[in-house]
């Protein structure tokens, strides 16, 4: 029995870096698989997958755990003082949890920067994880901080990438033209997820705060993830952690010049479920 699930060109292409006729002859798809109890599955093989483009069957060619490059941003603002011991040992531990994968490291109080490069080592990011501390003034430039982001992911010409921002507060202090951060953050192609913290908030005031990062996570299928206290950050990174390691990169062929119209990712496993993420050329 085919479980297929049906990913329109309109949501999955969030990946795609260019609609030109590709010269190479394949493309990947990214997708995560979960049971009929929505856990994920991760033993799966080539032959367990099915990928259609615009009506037509594609060959596949392997499927392998994804290890897209990822930019992790803390907040030091002044606000995320109190917070800022468990939120760092929340992301030490993420970064423990994802693997061998390339990483970069910044950070959005004050003054957005970016502590690491993609090509430093694993060792190096957590030396310069371990040495962040909270500013003393300066309040939490979120925006900001994802528009850096997305131009450190933009200059790598990856497939896929991701943006993980983790916030102390429920305000923005961005400085920089909305329209010209959003545009950073979107032209990466970078899938966006974010936790934030909001104490004393409603779910609803808490979200409609943090409406503009919300939707460019919803649009790049990524998560935007509410907390109300400093020890539920490991738990919300340890979700995204199960998330980001059981996902997977489906290489499949393509006729030259064809273009990834109508893509549609299933699977070949009674009762599984499919969450197409994306398409890129290869």
């Amino acid at each position: 029995m085919l479980a297929l699930v049906l990913a329109l060109a309109a949501s999955v292409t969030a990946g795609v870096q260019s609609a030109e006729p590709q010269t190479g002859a394949s493309r990947v798809a990214l997708a995560s698989i979960t049971d009929p109890r929505n856990k994920p599955l991760v033993d799966v093989s080539a032959d367990d997958f099915v990928i259609q483009e615009g009506g037509a069957e594609r060959d596949i060619l392997n499927v392998r755990p994804a290890d897209y490059p990822l930019v992790v941003l803390l907040d030091t603002g002044v606000e995320a003082r109190a917070d800022f011991p468990a939120l760092q040992k929340a992301v030490l531990h993420f970064i423990e949890r994802i693997g061998q994968r390339p990483l970069a490291l910044g950070t959005f109080g004050s003054m957005p920067k970016m502590l690491t490069t993609f090509e430093d080592d694993r060792q190096t990011v957590m030396a310069r994880l371990a040495g962040v501390v909270a500013d003393t003034m300066g309040g939490s430039l979120l925006l900001q901080g994802a528009a850096l982001a997305g131009e450190t992911i933009r200059s790598t010409g990856t497939l896929f990438s991701a943006i993980v921002i983790v916030s102390a507060t429920a305000a923005d202090a961005s400085r920089n033209r909305p329209d010209e951060m959003i545009a950073s953050v979107v032209d990466s192609g970078a899938i966006l997820h974010v936790i934030a913290s909001r104490p004393g908030q409603t779910a609803g005031g808490g979200l409609r705060q943090g409406s503009t990062l919300r939707a460019l996570a919803e649009q790049s299928r990524g998560e935007f993830t509410v907390i109300y206290s400093a020890s539920s950050y490991q738990a919300a990174l340890d979700r995204l952690a199960d998330r980001l390691t059981t996902e997977m990169m489906i290489e499949y062929l393509v006729p030259v010049g064809s273009k990834p119209n109508d893509v549609k990712v299933g699977v070949r496993i009674v009762g599984a479920k499919v969450r197409g993420l994306g398409v890129a050329p290869r």
